[in-house]
């Protein structure tokens, strides 16, 4: 895509004439841009990369990558400086945060940038099951800030680093406990009769290995979509003012969760933690987990045994939830600052860029044509479990977004939480979420 340097100048360049013309001119456009992680380390310098990679091919824009912490860090700070009046103008923020950064009137639209043919092609070039969460309209939006306004449908972020949650399990563990270790669970039930023959207790009766765990502190609400959405539930609606945390197939999903450990003992008791999991299968204390396709490079730099990954196992059907980050523009930007950040968002997105992020972090390349790519084809040939959350994506759901949406998460994982150290029973706890989340929402309606 071609963009005149001029429309990335100030408007006193068009006015001052030829004297202060050429010296305007040598300015670039700086884009300042949140990523969610903490300083340091080798995704740090992958992004750097991409940004120098950038300014060489666009030497009238300057991308300034800042830092900013976790994903949820990374929001208050840019719904901060949104506030105070100096935002990033384009933020890598989790594609559920899209309600809350509507309603706080802090993005623009992305179709508004929007002109050519290419354009319209590379905004459809997303896999589908990505742009649930990247797209909502036609419904009542910006309660908070804007009053009460209907929009069409529009799209508000761009996929970029996106995953879906799948099971790695331990071959070797499996060869030892009589399974095949070329085949993963299909089903509940499965999953249920493979993790009774995966765990190993010592002689005092104490686990050693645990059959399968799924964690539920960090982001649980997401891992229990991994269970909803096989059940038959979706959880919220497309207008994100509804959800339905209490139906029947919601409280099934809860129930087998809570019976893996307490009923079953195939699952460590109360609550698992996001972060060590990884860890726990490494170190041979889990043969099978739930986590992100994003660990797919750490697990294969890490695990010391063969291991595969699997789609979730099904119940009523198959299915998880997507997950990870978009890009979002800042309402706040400049004009010319908001074209150079969609030019950079372009670029970034671009297939053969988002084949390499895949291959370099094991987030889920964004669109079809980039596992097309040659180095795609090759890395999928080599490792075929690249493309197996590839697959997924034909099954998978929107994550869990609502307006308020750190506040209605709140109170489902509180709910999670409270059924899985056997303070509520899971029904109790679906209804006492439900009860939560309708209250918050009721204003939205």
């Amino acid at each position: 895509m071609t963009i005149d340097r001029r429309q990335f100048l100030g408007g006193a360049a068009a006015l001052a004439g030829t004297a202060v013309g050429p010296a305007l001119a040598q300015a670039p456009t700086e884009v300042s841009f949140f990523y969610p992680i903490a300083v340091g380390g080798p995704i740090t310098r992958l992004i750097d990369a991409y940004a120098a990679d950038f300014e060489k091919e666009n030497p009238a824009i300057r991308v300034k990558p800042i830092y900013a912490g976790t994903y949820q860090e990374s929001l208050t700070k840019a719904l901060t400086a949104h506030k105070s009046g100096t935002p990033p103008v384009t933020s890598v923020l989790l594609s559920t945060d899209m309600f809350t950064l509507i309603d706080e009137d802090a993005i623009v639209p992305i179709d508004g940038f929007v002109k050519t043919d290419d354009d319209k092609k590379w905004l459809a070039s997303f896999f589908p099951a990505f742009m649930e969460n990247s797209r909502t309209g036609g419904k009542t939006l910006g309660v908070k800030t804007l009053g009460v306004k209907t929009l069409g449908v529009k799209t508000w972020g761009v996929p970029f680093q996106r995953s879906t949650i799948v099971l790695y399990w331990n071959r070797d563990a499996f060869k030892e406990a009589g399974l095949d270790p070329d085949k993963a669970p299909e089903s509940w039930e499965q999953m249920r009769s493979f993790a009774a023959k995966l765990t190993q207790r010592d002689a005092a009766g104490n686990t050693t290995q645990w059959g399968v765990q799924i964690p539920a502190s960090g982001f649980p609400y997401w891992l229990f979509q991994g269970l909803t959405t096989p059940a038959g539930a979706i959880l919220m609606n497309e207008a994100g003012d509804r959800t339905s945390f209490d139906k029947p197939e919601v409280i099934e999903a809860l129930q087998y969760w809570v019976d893996l450990a307490r009923t079953d003992k195939v699952h460590p008791p109360g609550i698992v933690e996001w972060g060590t999991t990884p860890k726990d299968f490494f170190e041979r204390k889990c043969a099978m987990m739930w986590t992100t396709t994003g660990n797919l490079t750490n697990v294969r730099a890490n695990a010391k045994f063969p291991f595969g990954v699997a789609m979730l196992p099904g119940h009523k059907r198959r299915g998880s939830p997507t997950g990870g980050g978009n890009f979002y523009i800042s309402k706040k930007a400049s004009e010319a600052q908001q074209q150079a950040a969609f030019r950079f968002i372009q670029w970034i997105t671009a297939p053969e860029r988002a084949a390499k992020w895949s291959i370099d972090t094991g987030y889920v390349a964004v669109r079809p044509d980039a596992y097309a790519t040659e180095a795609m084809k090759a890395y999928v040939a080599d490792f075929p479990a690249a493309a197996v959350a590839r697959d997924q994506l034909a099954f998978s759901v929107a994550e869990l977004s609502t307006h308020e949406n750190q506040r209605v998460t709140k109170a489902l994982n509180d709910g999670l939480q409270a059924a899985l150290t056997g303070t509520k029973s899971p029904a109790q706890a679906m209804k006492d979420a439900q009860a939560e989340a309708e209250r918050i929402l009721k204003p939205y309606r």
